[in-house]
């Protein structure tokens, strides 16, 4: 063999190697994600490497929506559509389970990986969707944290609730009550408190899924507590002016008033920790 033939094996050889080198780089890369979810949005910030996200849902920024509104604003906002996503670059995409079924199709099309998740509807659902994330990140170790984290709160809240059984009802504005197939049920639950909405069930209507009750049916049923999304002693519209009905005021002053912010019951992800603290704080402040 000439050194010519020699060389240019040698160049070849050299070539390949590092064809394999970037392939298996490439294979033990994290990946880049992009997100047009708002609640994988709320699972993918506190676990994946900053550099990993690559855009989030137009909703991760909303401060009454999202648990991490603040941290979310430094990430590119995507619009939720298929195109922009692609636009990204990402590895992959994650949607929820209720984002359009055209938006997913066409990225499934388009060679996109997607990654869809259901909404939340337990703790154990909840805890699933985190070690999910953790895999799919790449960081499992965080996931397991976060587990522990839940775990110890729920036992803080149980051994709280224990001593003061309570019967809450989780009333917005209008007059809607979340139903037992809810996520703030499933927290109630949980924790050992009685949900009051499952008393409305049949007896006034079909609350399963929640609805809107009337003044005299939540009179009627008389829970211990109300369960607000935000305190207040005003009222800026009607939707709002139901909660400040001198009835309900009559028999639920503040001090028979818990709240828990709507951006921790939105999505199930890491911020049940929040809520769980929050609402054994309730618990323990409120009268019986």
């Amino acid at each position: 063999m000439s050194g010519r033939a020699r060389r240019r094996g040698a160049v070849v050889a050299a070539m390949l190697l590092a064809g394999v080198a970037g392939a298996q780089a490439e294979a033990t890369r994290p990946p880049r994600i992009a997100s047009i979810n708002l609640c994988t949005d709320l699972l993918l910030l506190p676990l994946a490497d900053p550099e990993q996200i690559v855009g989030l849902s137009p909703y991760a920024r909303d401060p009454t929506q999202s648990w991490r509104a603040g941290e979310a604003a430094r990430y590119p906002r995507l619009s939720g559509e298929a195109e922009d996503a692609l636009a990204a670059r990402p590895d992959l995409v994650l949607a929820g389970s209720f984002t359009r079924l055209e938006t997913r199709q066409f990225l499934t099309a388009h060679g996109m990986r997607v990654e869809e998740f259901e909404a939340a509807l337990s703790i154990d659902d909840i805890m699933r969707q985190i070690i999910r994330m953790g895999d799919i990140v790449g960081h499992p170790e965080r996931a397991a944290r976060e587990i522990a984290a839940i775990d110890a709160a729920l036992a803080r809240a149980r051994s709280t609730v224990a001593r003061r059984r309570l019967r809450v009802l989780d009333l917005s504005r209008r007059g809607w009550v979340s139903g037992s197939a809810s996520l703030t049920s499933a927290l109630l639950a949980a924790v050992g408190l009685a949900d009051a909405a499952r008393e409305l069930d049949g007896r006034f209507g079909d609350f399963h899924y929640g609805g809107f009750a009337s003044l005299e049916a939540i009179l009627s049923v008389r829970p211990d507590v109300l369960l607000l999304s935000e305190p207040g002693d005003h009222a800026e519209d009607q939707g709002r002016a139901f909660l400040m009905h001198p009835a309900l005021e009559q028999f639920y002053p503040p001090s028979k008033r818990m709240v828990l912010p709507e951006r921790l019951t939105t999505c199930g992800g890491l911020m049940v920790v929040e809520a769980l603290e929050r609402l054994t704080a309730e618990v323990e402040r409120v009268e019986r």
